[in-house]
């Protein structure tokens, strides 16, 4: 029997992943065929599952060793504030980011392409499904008319023409007409089995399928999030942000190495059945269905023999056009002299053209391009679609291991960084103009300032004029004036006004209102001063 087919060709990579490795748990290598019932086969399709596992391992591993070198060869804090670093980071940041969306883009695009092959597959097999339980109603109607109800008539009609025994000789050979008919049905394929199978495959197929494509959407949704947040972390440099997604960073990076043995394995079992699915399914059918009549459906376009169903379909047509020529007889000849066998006569003749029609309908089933169509349906729709979105869900797969162990390295580098510029930040002194948060601590609470600026400036003046001859409280008048006029506005008296003194620079100019209070605030303090110096 010739396997030659011009209608199918299996799409160059499922050869290339029918040429995989294929060993048992033994390390020994098995067939490649397709034969899921076998544990060597099985053990196979798992050993994939458990490399994808040693290379999770593997790259654990190395992430350890990395973290742990990073923890244990620590350097300088100058070192850690250099630019380089920052930018270092920062690439890693943004390199991750562009694999992450690479990623995440190939795999909305495999996830589609594989659930677009599995829907043509369980619409081929649902229709399929239909075609057979079509086949066998139209079988089983034609029988059930013929066994009960031309039985009755005859029966009826062998008492009414019980005087005429030529006439009784007609109903005995339409009786052996109807019988011949039910032999041929009889003799057809019982497809009541090929039928239950078809939609328990096809159901169980819609179910994984559906949370499938679910689960994938949602590891896509997570991918893109922990990225999209870790980018947040890392530019508002949110240490217990960073460490969040890095946990995560971690869950994601298993359940792409596990999304990855997951779909190489089916992939690769896939691509056995793409490459001679006739042997396979030539196998499974050979207690149900004869070799000739599955010959016919595979290859209905590549056609050796003749139709297996021709001969049946043959003698249930003469057998129909023999009884139709005896009940037209009968009709003509027989009801004059017995009129009231034409009620049963008539109904004879409306199911000799219903069980017609049904022939009519069995042989259009029966035909092998419905169902060849829907076998290469299945096919292009599994060995095309199906396993190239395996293919793009494995290339998804690595590019999402590889963006998160990027964001992995990066993440504890950024964390010590940002823990380096808070330990320095905290180093600064409060009293410094230049800390920030002295200048929010101000801004926050002026009134509060200000008043501690104009006490440590009275008393500090106070303990110099005891001290020091009256010369020296006069010249300092001008720099009294104006560390008094910093305080009053906001500013540190100490350390703010310094660069000024000695450099004769001029106070800062003020509003008119700003101004007044000024030079009320001058002459209250001079005449203060001058008091003291009498004294």
């Amino acid at each position: 029997m010739s396997s030659a087919r011009v209608d199918y060709i299996a799409p160059w990579w499922t050869y290339w992943l029918h040429n995989f490795p294929h060993i048992n748990l033994r390390f020994q290598p098995t067939d490649n065929s397709f034969q899921p019932e076998e544990e060597n086969y099985q053990q196979s399709l798992i050993f994939l599952g458990c490399v994808a596992a040693a290379g999770l391992g593997l790259n654990l591993l190395c992430l350890a060793i990395y973290l742990s070198c990073l923890c244990c060869c620590r350097k300088d804090e100058e070192e850690e504030s250099k630019r380089p670093n920052s930018c270092c980071i920062t690439w890693s940041a943004v390199t991750a980011g562009l694999i992450s969306c690479a990623a995440v883009g190939v795999g909305f695009y495999g996830n589609s392409e594989t659930n677009d092959g599995v829907y043509q597959l369980t619409y081929s097999l649902y229709n399929a499904n239909h075609t057979l339980e079509g086949v066998d109603s139209l079988v089983t109607g034609t029988m059930g008319s013929m066994k009960s109800g031309l039985h009755q008539h005859l029966a009826r009609l062998d008492e009414i023409f019980a005087t005429r025994g030529d006439y009784v000789q007609t109903l005995q050979f339409m009786q052996q007409m109807a019988d011949n008919v039910i032999k041929q049905l009889l003799g057809l394929p019982d497809w009541e089995e090929a039928k239950v199978d078809l939609a328990s495959i096809a159901d169980q197929t819609a179910y994984i399928e559906y949370y499938r494509w679910l689960t994938y959407l949602l590891l896509l949704i997570l991918d893109l999030i922990i990225c999209l947040l870790a980018c947040l972390g890392l530019a508002k440099q949110s240490r217990w942000l960073l460490t969040t997604m890095m946990v995560f960073g971690v869950l994601t990076l298993i359940l792409s190495w596990a999304s990855l043995g997951a779909d190489l394995a089916t992939a690769v079992g896939t691509s056995d059945f793409c490459v001679a699915p006739d042997k396979y399914l030539m196998s499974q059918t050979r207690d149900i269905i004869s070799a000739d009549i599955v010959h016919y459906y595979l290859y209905c376009n590549n056609q050796t023999r003749s139709n297996p169903f021709q001969q049946a379909l043959t003698i249930f047509q003469r057998s129909l056009t023999t009884m139709q020529i005896q009940v037209q007889g009968l009709l003509q000849f027989a009801v004059p002299l017995f009129p009231t066998a034409e009620r049963d006569l008539m109904g004879i003749q409306h199911l000799l053209n219903s069980s017609e029609a049904s022939l009519h309908q069995l042989t259009a089933l029966l035909d092998c391009r419905g169902l060849n169509k829907d076998y290469l349906d299945a096919l292009v729709g599994v060995c095309y679609d199906g396993v190239e979105g395996l293919l793009y869900l494995c290339l998804f797969s690595i590019l999402a291991a590889c963006a998160f162990c990027v964001m992995l390295c990066a993440i504890p580098r950024a964390w010590r960084q940002i823990a380096c510029r808070e330990r320095d930040y905290d180093d600064i002194d409060e009293e410094d103009p230049f800390n920030p948060r002295a200048r929010r601590t101000g801004s926050q609470n002026p009134n509060h300032a200000n008043m501690h600026s104009f006490c440590s400036y009275s008393s500090s003046m106070g303990s110099q004029s005891s001290l020091h001859p009256p010369a020296q409280a006069v010249s300092n008048a001008p720099m009294s004036e104006y560390m008094n006029q910093t305080a009053l506005f906001g500013g540190n008296p100490r350390y703010e006004n310094v660069p000024l003194i000695g450099r004769g620079s001029p106070p800062p100019s003020y509003s008119p209102s700003m101004r007044a209070t000024y030079l009320s605030m001058t002459e209250e303090q001079n005449r203060h001063f001058g008091n003291d110096f009498q004294a």
